[in-house]
């Protein structure tokens, strides 16, 4: 398969720690108390810890995530070859007006329609990222793009964006550098 379909296949990333909360009230606390012992789901302490050292960064990573999103998602909107950039903290962006009413921060994580391309071209251009990972993960410190099909999945309403959409998670490195891996990713699209 081309490299970039080699890069979705599963267990090719680094070790991921899933930790969470389930809070239970006395109707259900047996059900949940089972379900943890038969399943057993207790993290280790290494994981614990783990989840513990990330948490202490956690605000600062978060505000660096969205100064460089905001920063790429403003140059990709000027693109001719972005048809839309679907990153609701962007103002003027679908959905602005319900995300500046009901949050302060955004993340990395956004989506971009591309114009019209054939599919063949996406593969050109996902092939030679040098800082962009291909892979489904958010929220880790490196950045990735990924293609995506809404289309696919959606049931309430359809999806029709008139491109092929990109799924971006800018991570921690530095916006200028990320900018010029798109920009000779576009060039190798348009090639």
């Amino acid at each position: 398969s081309p490299p970039h379909r080699a890069a979705l296949r599963p267990g090719g990333g680094p070790p991921a720690v899933r930790l969470g909360a389930v809070i239970a009230n006395a109707h259900t606390d047996v059900a949940m108390h089972r379900l943890w012992t038969d399943m057993g789901l207790t993290p280790s302490s290494d994981d614990c810890f783990l989840g513990l050292r990330g948490m202490r960064t956690l605000a600062v990573r978060l505000a660096r995530h969205q100064a460089s999103a905001m920063e790429i998602a403003n140059w990709l909107r000027q693109r001719p070859e972005v048809r839309e950039v679907l990153y609701p903290a962007l103002p003027g962006a679908r959905g602005y007006a319900l995300w500046r009413r009901d949050f302060r921060c955004a993340s990395g994580l956004f989506g971009v329609v591309l114009e019209p391309v054939e599919p063949a071209q996406i593969a050109k251009m996902l092939d030679g990222m040098r800082l962009f990972g291909l892979g489904w993960s958010w929220g880790g410190f490196e950045s990735l793009m990924i293609p995506t099909w809404p289309e696919r999945s959606r049931t309430v309403t359809t999806w029709n964006p008139g491109g092929p959409s990109l799924r971006l998670q800018i991570g921690l490195e530095d916006p200028q550098d990320l900018i010029a891996d798109l920009d000779d990713g576009f060039k190798r699209l348009r090639s």
